[in-house]
């Protein structure tokens, strides 16, 4: 007998992690194109906490926050063609309309998913949809990265950061990544030709001919990444508080510079799963929280201790299959860590 009812993560009022209240409510049906996924786990970036907090566009609440989910089709709405009940699929819904992503069930437009790969467990599958899509969309769809290209991502151990290093590697580019020092092996291996130690080594007055910076980090580091291009190269800056008035005014014609708004994308998902299953893309989860802990996994967040994606749980996870992370994860009840010196912001 399929439940009625489900318990899900929802706030009342804007404000900090306390917010976070644990409901019972409706399970969602799926209309014409959607299926209902139920939810196994849930990712958490840092747009969830800016949301709660006020700064998302998804109006004011009561909502559900959460947009990377993974788990199985439980039903399919009419027309409904790529999916049936049983499959696993993963996504980022929506976005940045609200999904409600923190529930034990979401329902979704069809297209806004994509069968998980064989290899990839729930926790890996739910932590990729959003950073990856970022890093796919910035370098793939509006830098066109190839074989050969120069590539400085800012940023390069975070969350979307490990990622785009990754999937530009994937490309054929030479990936130079700034960091902190304590991520500069990590990011050895997963293959980036220079890891720079951003607290040793300056990028702006060391690093030259670039094709393109990807920045991660935002504020004063968009404008000092500018020296590090080549005459008609691109800055791609993702941090959505970034002032880029001033940055394109310096640019001038020399150098074009954008921002990217991350939108679902069925095609772009399906490029990520196809990087996992030639084990040519893995993601780094830091921490597993309950559903029910949210506000702590929020607290961390926050924080920037976090090295990884943080991911919340919706179910019996232990007992779903390939649920082992391929990089490194654990079960957190209490918050640690000291903060980052380095963190995206997007």
């Amino acid at each position: 007998m399929q439940l009625k009812t489900m318990r899900a993560i929802r706030q009342s009022m804007l404000g900090g992690p306390e917010v976070l209240e644990l409901v019972s409510m409706p399970r969602p049906e799926p209309r014409a194109t959607e299926v209902l996924v139920r939810v196994a786990a849930a990712g958490v970036n840092p747009v969830d906490w800016k949301t709660r907090s006020g700064y998302g566009g998804i109006g004011k609440p009561p909502f559900i926050l959460g947009w990377d989910v993974a788990g199985t089709v439980e039903a399919v709405g009419s027309g409904v063609t790529r999916f049936a009940v049983g499959d696993r699929v993963f996504g980022m819904p929506e976005f940045p309309s609200e999904a409600g992503g923190y529930a034990q069930y979401v329902t979704a437009r069809a297209r806004h998913l994509a069968k998980m790969p064989e290899r990839l467990g729930f926790v890996d599958a739910a932590a990729m949809p959003l950073s990856s899509l970022v890093a796919w969309q910035a370098l793939v769809d509006t830098a066109s990265v190839g074989p050969g290209d120069r590539i400085l991502i800012q940023g390069a151990a975070g969350g979307v950061g490990h990622l785009a290093v990754q999937i530009a590697k994937s490309l054929g580019a030479y990936v130079l990544g700034t960091c902190a020092p304590r991520d500069v092996t990590f990011l050895h291996g997963l293959g980036v030709d220079e890891a720079i130690d951003f607290t040793q080594q300056d990028a702006a007055s060391t690093v030259r001919d670039v094709d393109v910076v990807l920045d991660l980090v935002g504020g004063p580091v968009s404008m000092a990444s500018l020296p590090v291009l080549r005459d008609g190269g691109l800055l791609i800056s993702v941090p959505p508080f970034t002032d880029l008035v001033p940055i394109r005014t310096a640019a001038g014609d020399r150098i074009r510079v954008t921002d990217i708004l991350v939108e679902p994308d069925r095609t772009g998902m399906e490029a990520i799963a196809d990087l996992v299953e030639q084990d040519q893309l893995r993601v780094r989860v830091a921490h597993v929280f309950a559903l029910e802990d949210a506000a702590r996994a929020h607290e961390l967040g926050e924080t920037g201790a976090a090295r990884g994606k943080i991911v919340l749980t919706a179910g019996a996870w232990a007992r779903m299959p390939k649920i082992q992370s391929s990089v490194r994860q654990t079960i957190i009840s209490t918050k640690c860590g000291a903060a980052a010196p380095q963190k995206e912001t997007s």
